[in-house]
């Protein structure tokens, strides 16, 4: 059986990728790639599609707002396509759906479809449907409650394997160019983001970013050390000691009321 395939993103990097990567997939049959949500809306109304590589964060409209006009009952098989961790955590540890994160990683993309086909072979398409509906209200009734969830968990790519990390044990965030380095206890854990993509995701109740190259948790500040008006060190209680911008300081009088 041949599974008709439907790319939608707004990267033309990111779907040339994934083209390639699903060229040696014998099923899958790529029938049209999208740019936007619009794109994505209109090929479904007129084509035959089994399966959609969806990407959340697209221009115009988002894969969410693709799912709620195409209705969660008439979507075909439905992978979510992701550069933010967090929307992973939310699809896939709540709902069960499936998700790649950008960029995709040939055995995750290997799991993700022998996945589907798992769900075609069971019959178990409607299943994923409720699922994706319950998952669409759920992020309705967060945007009606004006409100905004923070992850309390992390997800980690390791290839076949991914990990889970609390972010309560998270002691202090690195940059690393285009990725960040997340330090628990004595591991430490290298992600696809941008320290900058991080600091806004995470809760700001909870994490400061002291430096434009770090973000601590504030449960784990033993002290502050100042240097004149502008900067500063903190002491984690591991004894690790960080620089301290005069935002960072800043940032952090808002956070802890000192």
């Amino acid at each position: 059986m041949s599974l008709k395939t439907l790319i939608a993103d707004d990267e033309v990097l990111a779907r040339r990728r994934l083209r390639q990567l699903l060229a040696a997939e014998e099923d899958i049959d790529i029938v049209e790639e999208c740019r936007n949500g619009r794109e994505v809306v209109d090929a479904l109304r007129v084509k035959t599609v089994d399966l959609v590589f969806l990407d959340i964060q697209m221009p115009g409209n988002t894969g969410f707002d693709v799912i709620e006009t195409v209705g969660p009952l008439h979507m075909p098989l439905t992978v979510f396509v992701t550069a933010h961790n967090v929307y992973a955590v939310q699809a896939f540890d709540v709902h069960a759906l499936d998700y790649l994160i950008k960029p995709i990683d040939p055995e995750r993309l290997q799991t993700a479809l022998s996945r589907v086909r798992q769900r075609l072979a069971a019959d178990s398409a409607l299943s994923m449907r409720a699922q994706l509906s319950s998952f669409l209200d759920q992020v309705h009734s967060s945007n009606r409650k004006d409100q905004r969830s923070y992850p309390q968990r992390l997800l980690i790519p390791g290839g076949a394997e991914d990990a889970f990390v609390s972010v309560d044990d998270i002691e202090w965030i690195e940059a690393a160019d285009d990725y960040a380095n997340i330090h628990v206890g004595t591991k430490s854990y290298l992600l696809r983001e941008t320290i900058k993509q991080l600091a806004l995701s995470l809760d700001p109740d909870r994490f400061v970013r002291i430096h434009r190259s770090a973000i601590v948790n504030i449960r784990f500040i033993s002290k502050i050390l100042r240097e004149g008006r502008t900067d500063g060190w903190l002491v984690l209680t591991n004894g690790q000691r960080l620089r301290m911008s005069k935002a960072g300081w800043q940032g952090l009088l808002v956070v802890t009321d000192l």
